[in-house]
């Protein structure tokens, strides 16, 4: 006879307690230990016995998958993906409701249902009929696509296995629960045990599975975070709704690239691919305004033209105010340290304000020459040539330091229109001259500033 077992389990860090606890001993976390109930015995075994056992193959009879991507007709997709879907991968798309997730997988299941045949849509949120109404906003081709509205596991598994679909979507995994747990949908026992499953199931019929995680007011994928672990690729949908573009990064892929970015516009028909997004960062970009500077970044295997703007202003408190957004806060910190150390410039006084334009995350270094030249140029109140670009990586000694990728980077600008690069001078020695485009090495900040702002 089954036996039930009770515990507490953090849905953060996933540590287990016998009995509840206002602070998780192992991540810190207040109030994130909720109760889970498990069976053991007959009942935990028989639902180990019903996958089936699995022999071990020799490694050299194995046959490689590498080549047998497909793609979603998505090309924005399809490059966070690193090239396509790979047969048998679990690929986990999280954001914040109303983000645009539900409507970015029903785009996708029309180009996969091209090339893959039939498409299995589990919504568990959502009737067939609320599908339907969207898929027609956004004109999908409803040929190949199979709903089935559905929260319970073992009828997912069930309709998939009889109807063996090229790809499968889950839309969501904190609405599906299996039997075999009696704790309710979204606890963290049944979204690791139903995305283990899941993953199982992935694995032994080569399908494709497409999760939907919702996300927590910190901005992560709410459940354990195991759920991470479990699955082959993970994609944050990022974007502000006051805007219209939207982001999609990787944060994790055993297929291809990751820190990989897809840009979209959000519009009434659907989601559209932006296929030059410096052109789009900087169609707003203020004309001889000082605290304003564009950098060359390098986004997975993409380069980006990026505003980057900065604001130096009299503090009105005793403790001068450092916000960054879209930079790495301690990163800027230790720029101001260095403008200040070995470029004279005072800002102890000063509040400074740094914004990526465009709702972006850079966190490569090459954007430090950037970040320095724009807080020196609202500082002075001096702006920098709207025609002159900057990247290169800023050392404690004041030194910068070369990057790689940066003929990607000049081809870039060039393709813009920008006409002069101010770089690491052990990237110019070897680049001068690349693309039309005047190119002036630097060795420290102070030839910097005196080559950015005379």
């Amino acid at each position: 006879m089954a036996k039930v077992k009770t515990f507490f389990q953090c849905q953060s860090c996933g540590f287990s307690s016998p009995k509840w606890l206002g602070k998780c001993p192992d991540c810190g976390g207040w109030n994130t230990l909720v109760e889970e109930k498990s069976f053991s015995g007959q009942r935990q075994a028989a639902s180990f016995a019903s996958h089936g056992k699995v022999e071990p193959v020799p490694l050299q009879t194995v046959e490689g998958t590498s080549g047998k991507r497909t793609g979603t007709g998505i090309s924005e997709l399809d490059r966070v993906l690193g090239g396509g879907v790979v047969p048998g991968s679990v690929v986990l798309v999280g954001g914040d409701p109303g983000i645009g997730k539900s409507t970015l997988l029903l785009q996708a299941c029309s180009g996969l249902s091209a090339a893959a045949g039939k498409l299995l849509y589990v919504s568990g949120e959502e009737s067939p009929q609320q599908i339907k109404m969207r898929a027609e906003r956004l004109s999908v081709k409803a040929e190949g696509i199979v709903l089935l509205s559905e929260t319970g596991l073992e009828g997912i598994l069930d309709a998939a296995a009889k109807l063996s679909p090229g790809a499968m979507v889950v839309d969501s995994i904190q609405t599906v629960y299996t039997q075999e747990l009696i704790s309710a949908p979204g606890s963290v026992g049944q979204v690791r045990e139903c995305a283990a499953k899941l993953m199982l199931f992935a694995k032994r019929s080569g399908i494709p599975v497409f999760i939907v995680g919702h996300v927590t007011k910190e901005g992560t994928i709410a459940g354990p975070r195991v759920l991470e672990h479990i699955v082959d690729t993970v994609l944050y949908f990022e974007g502000d709704r006051g805007h219209s573009f939207r982001i999609l990064r990787t944060i994790k892929n055993r297929f291809g690239s990751t820190n990989e970015i897809g840009i979209f516009e959000m519009s009434d028909s659907g989601l559209i691919e932006v296929d030059n997004p410096s052109e789009l960062f900087l169609s707003e970009r203020p004309k001889n305004v000082s605290g304003s500077s564009v950098v060359a970044s390098i986004e997975g295997t993409r380069p980006l033209m990026v505003e980057i703007q900065a604001l130096v202003s009299q503090t009105n408190f005793g403790m001068p105010r450092r916000t960054s957004i879209g930079v790495d806060f301690n990163r800027v910190n230790l720029l101001i340290a260095v403008l200040e150390k070995r470029a004279g410039l005072h800002l102890g006084g000063m509040d400074v304000f740094i914004n990526v334009v465009g709702g972006l995350r850079i966190i490569e270094p090459a954007v430090d020459l950037g970040v320095i030249a724009t807080i020196a140029s609202s500082a002075r109140d001096v702006p920098v040539d709207p025609r002159t670009f900057l990247f290169g990586e800023v050392g404690l000694s004041g030194e910068i330091r070369a990057v790689a990728q940066a003929e990607a980077r000049l081809k870039e600008a060039a393709k813009i229109g920008f006409a002069r690069a101010v770089i690491p001078a052990g990237n110019a020695e070897k680049w001068r001259g690349c693309n039309g485009l005047t190119i002036t090495g630097v060795k420290d900040v102070d030839e910097c500033l005196e080559a950015v702002l005379g």
